[in-house]
């Protein structure tokens, strides 16, 4: 495949990005354009349909499922950026220790990823949610933690393949820095992997929380966040399904977009 073949997205990734674009829209518009509180309650205003005022209707306790859902999109959206950003950056510099920091980093550095990979990822994240309930910053921590693993693995594998690269070794040879040889070599190889595994982490990312929601040890009441949205509204599905199905759908077409973004895993994703 060549290289102008394989800058050109599919039409998978395509499609997810304009899912993602438009859900992210949702909540700029949303946020600038509408002066509801989603935290105001106006229990005469239980379950109202959707009208002019409030095109999504209301929730058990009065409020607008449209300033909701514009601030729970917004949360997932910056909880998913914080941690991706965070576990690409870790992840990506320990791989690279990993490989050019010789045999003890190396040999560290995988029992910690060993013991890491040991415990059930959302059992962690559960375990170190419920260590300060309702904590946004606690959250972060614990999906950042276990995010990071997949991008060292990945950037190790890679890493270890290109290190003895003739061109590597070329560039090595005419006396290039470290900082030359990632930025020339390494980067181009594993930008690829890293973005994919991004767009997965991302996904991930919301799919924690809303678990963590599920079981009352994420965000508390009254933050709108999709998954706590779902526990509260589930009593009253018979009473207002088209108000509890508002953010199930979200959380699907989120979750879509970011598996599609992602696109096919890098031939060496799956390498230890």
């Amino acid at each position: 495949m060549s290289t102008t073949e394989q800058k050109i997205l599919s039409r998978k990734q395509w499609a997810g990005i304009t899912i993602l674009g438009l859900l992210a829209l949702f909540a700029l518009l949303e946020w600038a354009l509408n002066d509801a509180d989603p935290y105001q309650q106006n229990l005469i205003r239980y379950f109202a349909a959707p009208s002019w005022q409030e095109p999504l209707g209301t929730d058990q306790f009065g409020r607008d499922m449209l300033a909701r859902l514009g601030a729970a999109v917004r949360l997932s959206f910056a909880l998913s950026l914080l941690c991706v950003v965070s576990a690409a950056s870790i992840g990506t510099l320990l791989g690279v220790v990993a490989v050019w920091g010789g045999r003890s980093a190396d040999t560290a550095l995988n029992l910690l990823v060993n013991t890491l990979m040991a415990l059930p990822g959302l059992v962690l994240v559960l375990l170190l949610a419920a260590l300060v309930p309702g904590s946004f910053l606690m959250l972060y921590l614990a999906l950042s933690l276990i995010l990071w693993v997949e991008y060292f693995r990945v950037v190790r594998a890679i890493s270890f393949s290109l290190k003895s690269s003739p061109q590597l070794q070329a560039s090595y040879l005419l006396g290039f820095g470290r900082w030359y040889l990632f930025r020339r070599h390494v980067w181009p190889n594993i930008a690829p992997a890293i973005i994919t595994l991004a767009a997965f982490g991302a996904a991930n990312s919301i799919m924690a929380m809303a678990a963590v929601g599920f079981v009352y040890v994420g965000l508390k009441p009254p933050t709108a966040e999709l998954g706590l949205m779902i526990v509260e509204l589930f009593p009253y599905y018979s009473d207002a399904p088209w108000v509890l199905a508002q953010p199930l759908l979200v959380i699907f077409l989120l979750v879509l977009g970011f598996n599609w973004l992602a696109g096919r895993r890098h031939p060496l994703a799956n390498e230890n």
